[in-house]
């Protein structure tokens, strides 16, 4: 399921997206510088293969056969239904397969009779998305209850998120504060970083940024990339912790290789620079184009300044100014790129041109 993406590091807005991962956007420096969801478990072993009757020996002939007795009539026994093993997550898959209907007939069955809280969370990720059923914010709002209340971390994040979003249900933070807490303390990364953006925002929680810089760090080592982001922000300008540019480094490149675009365009700026790493210019020219082609203007901008000035790449003026004219577009203008493509030939500037309205077509 998607999370938050709070507008600034120190006022987030929280809004309530469909399904998956929290993002962070904080503006990056200058050129100077998919749903709660389990697990697939392991497969049950296989069991093994009844062994065949053992033939019973045929008695001896009696000298006086006697009459057979009436056998007994054998009670009707109908066999109690069998359902699929909780500990294969034949959910997920469906989920995963986009049998959104399979999905919800399986969790239906596993939640009723297993009583599981995780096919209840399913339940109500699959009624919040209009996956398989008809949307149903008060619906979703129920499962995710009841799955909180089996214990599911997943459960109580999404309902949190409902909670604070006003959706399935009046808008009640104090009880998002209380799923989001106990969601992190069961090791929900992304509750960790959520919460750790409630103690930023300052409305809803009073503002401590060193409390939420525990809370990123905790999300951080469980591998989220929007929390490595944001602490390396953190370090980067000693924001709740003691500023070190090496470990803000660190964490952009961690975010950075699971892909998040901010932690893209930051960390090639590091390498570009030799800013707490060494400086690697060709790997910072790929990380732009990489970013650049995921629209993200300030990538397009310094791409476009490295290949109009071919400083980390050959020279290639037709390309960058068609990145800085895409870049202007979305609102990051910059006066000497306007001037390297006023001063190219009519033709190199149609060409220019004519490529950037062939990318903004497509997008």
């Amino acid at each position: 399921m998607k999370i938050l993406r709070p507008v600034s590091i120190l006022a987030s807005c929280l809004l309530w997206p469909a399904g998956a991962v929290a993002q962070i956007s904080l503006t990056p420096p200058g050129v100077a510088t998919p749903p709660a969801q389990s697990k697939p478990q392991e497969k049950p072993k296989d069991n093994p293969k009844p062994k065949p009757p053992v033939a019973a020996k045929k008695p001896a002939p009696a000298a006086t056969p006697k009459p057979a007795a009436t056998p007994a009539p054998t009670a009707t026994v109908t066999p109690a239904p069998v359902f699929e093993d909780p500990n294969v997550d034949l959910v997920y898959g469906a989920y995963q397969r986009g049998q959104y209907k399979t999905a919800f007939d399986l969790a239906s069955n596993r939640a009723q009779f297993n009583g599981d809280p995780k096919a209840m969370t399913m339940l109500g990720e699959l009624y919040a998305n209009a996956m398989g059923v008809k949307r149903d914010y008060a619906k979703a709002a129920e499962w995710y209850k009841r799955a909180a209340d089996g214990g599911d971390r997943e459960g109580m994040f999404a309902l949190a998120m409902l909670r604070l979003a006003g959706r399935g249900g009046p808008i009640n933070r104090e009880e998002a504060v209380k799923l989001l807490a106990s969601s992190a303390k069961l090791g929900n990364p992304k509750a960790a970083y959520n919460l750790a953006l409630l103690y930023l925002d300052g409305q809803t929680l009073p503002q401590d940024v060193r409390r939420a810089a525990e809370l990123l760090r905790v999300a951080a080592d469980a591998g989220n990339p929007e929390a490595q982001y944001a602490l390396a922000t953190f370090y980067k300008e000693g924001t709740g912790v003691a500023k070190d540019i090496d470990k803000a480094v660190r964490l952009l490149q961690a975010a950075s290789l699971a892909g998040n675009v901010d932690a893209e365009v930051e960390y090639a700026i590091a390498l570009y620079n030799g800013t707490g790493t060494p400086k690697n210019e060709a790997a910072a020219v790929a990380l732009l184009r990489k970013a650049a082609k995921q629209n993200s203007p300030i990538a397009q901008n310094r791409l476009a300044r490295v290949l109009v000035s071919g400083q980390g790449a050959p020279v290639d003026k037709i390309e960058g100014l068609k990145w800085h004219i895409v870049a202007k577009t979305a609102g990051k203008g910059d006066p000497v790129l306007d001037e390297a493509l006023a001063a190219l030939s009519p033709e190199d500037r149609t060409k220019a041109q004519e490529a950037a309205r062939k990318w903004l077509g497509t997008k």
